[in-house]
């Protein structure tokens, strides 16, 4: 291990996770990034959801320039790293013929060379990490290989935010539905005593009152529950 892998596999060893928002760590690590890949002038993190591209984090207003200029045409590196999963040098925008009307406002915006790397996570590519330089060649196989452990890096930590974020939700979700078979179970109670009916008579008659209001379920139960009223329509 070279001492500039060592020196960033340290630096990404002291972010500390627990407790903060997803932004605030994409923004600490592309700073690492861009400190640790000597090739780099700016760097960002782009992030695909869908149809939608966009940039997570940056350091370095090159790097949202040239991302934007993507965005904006619907292609680019780091967007193809980003969809095919793959690494995509520049050496050189002037010349570069893969995205000819990109590459050639990037230049304008003073961009000669970028490196994008894909974000691998559990088998699917969530975005991409990217750098760019004012000069051209300004990446080496070095920086490539620094950048592919910063990606790494990247992709965990996104995709475990995601994945918690998923389950807060899929928990919250499912403390609502839990909290509206509550309350539907106590109006049915209500109007099985009232009415000496079955349960499934006074779900009926919870559900046809719901319709002629046109009001949801859970609103009608909540009422008949916090008045004892059952209003028809």
């Amino acid at each position: 291990m070279s001492d500039a892998s060592t020196s960033l596999h340290e630096a990404l060893a002291r972010v500390v996770l627990a407790g903060r928002e997803l932004p605030d760590v994409l923004d600490e690590v592309v700073r690492i990034a861009r400190g640790a890949i000597p090739g780099a002038e700016a760097t960002s993190v782009t992030l695909i959801r869908g149809d939608r591209s966009f940039t997570a984090a940056f350091d370095g207003q090159l790097a949202m320039d040239a991302d934007e200029l993507q965005y904006e045409r619907g292609y680019g590196p780091c967007m193809d790293a980003a969809r095919a999963g793959e690494t995509f040098l520049v050496e050189d925008m002037t010349i570069d013929d893969r995205w000819p009307d990109y590459a050639r406002h990037a230049a304008e915006r003073g961009v000669r060379s970028s490196l994008s790397t894909p974000l691998p996570f559990q088998g699917a590519t969530i975005g991409a990490l990217n750098n760019y330089s004012t000069r051209v060649g300004g990446f080496t196989p070095a920086d490539a290989a620094l950048a592919e452990e910063v990606a790494a890096f990247v992709a965990v930590v996104v995709g475990n935010a995601e994945a918690a974020s998923r389950a807060m939700e899929d928990a919250a979700n499912m403390r609502r539905a839990m909290a509206t078979r509550a309350v539907i179970e106590q109006a049915k109670g209500i109007l099985m005593e009232r009415h000496k009916i079955t349960g499934d008579q006074a779900f009926t008659v919870l559900t046809h009152a719901s319709q002629r209001r046109n009001v949801k379920l859970r609103d009608v139960a909540d009422e008949l529950v916090a008045t004892g009223e059952l209003r028809a329509g």
